[in-house]
C-alpha cells in the first residue's frame, strides 16, 4: 500500500514540477526527511495546494487489506476513547480503517488537514489536534509506526509505544512492539 502511495506521488511531483520520476523521487524523499512529509515540503517550497495532491495519491486500491477482527476485538476491550491521528487526510485513514474492519472502533479520526496541514513530528500538529479532541496528554497514550512522531507525545506526557519490527532505544519510547495485537493482549 505504501509502495503506491510513493509511486503516485512521485508521478504527481514529477508531473506538477516538470521534472524526471528520478528527481520527483528524490525531492518526495528530501522533502520527507525535512519536514516530515513530502506535502509539507511541496507547500513550503513550491506553495502547492495540498488537496489535489492528497486527492491523488490517496486515490489507491485496498483489495490487499483484510478485516483483522482479532485486532479489532483487541482495541474494543482498550479503556477509554480510542482515535486516530494520521498525517494521512482522514477520508484515507478511513478507506484503511474501514477495509480492515476498524471503522467503528474509533471515536474520532483526524488527518492532517485537522493540523491545518502542519504534519507530525511538528509540536503544531499535535496542539492542533489534540485541543480539537480535547484530549488530555497525560491520560493518552500514543501508537506510532514513524519514530519521529513520537517525540513530541512524550514530551507533553503522553505513553508512547513504537510500533515497528525495528527496535530502537530512544528516551521518548515507553514500549515497542513488533506485532500490536501481541502487545494489546497483554494489557486487556
Amino acid at each position: 500500500m505504501f509502495d503506491q502511495i510513493e509511486k503516485k506521488m512521485t508521478d504527481w511531483i514529477s508531473q506538477k514540477l516538470s521534472i524526471t520520476k528520478e528527481s520527483a523521487d528524490i525531492l518526495r524523499s528530501e522533502y520527507w526527511k525535512k519536514y516530515g512529509t513530502s506535502l509539507a515540503g511541496l507547500m513550503r517550497e513550491h506553495k502547492i495546494e495540498p488537496e489535489e495532491y492528497l486527492t491523488y495519491v490517496h486515490d489507491i486500491s485496498f483489495d490487499n487489506l483484510t478485516e483483522n477482527l482479532v485486532l479489532k476485538n483487541l482495541i474494543e476491550n482498550l479503556p477509554g476513547r480510542k482515535i486516530v491521528y494520521t498525517n494521512g487526510t482522514a477520508p484515507y485513514a478511513e478507506n484503511v480503517l474501514s477495509a480492515l474492519g476498524l471503522l467503528n472502533v474509533f471515536s474520532s479520526i483526524y488527518g492532517v488537514e485537522d493540523a491545518d496541514y502542519n504534519p507530525k513530528p511538528e509540536y503544531k500538529a499535535y496542539e492542533l489536534v489534540f485541543k480539537k479532541d480535547e484530549l488530555n496528554p497525560l491520560t493518552s497514550a500514543m501508537f506510532e509506526d514513524e519514530l519521529r512522531n513520537l517525540k513530541v507525545p512524550h514530551q507533553l506526557g503522553m505513553k508512547t509505544i513504537f510500533v515497528s519490527p525495528e527496535s530502537k532505544n530512544e528516551p521518548y519510547i515507553d514500549f515497542h512492539t513488533s506485532e500490536l495485537s501481541g502487545f494489546l493482549k497483554h494489557l486487556i
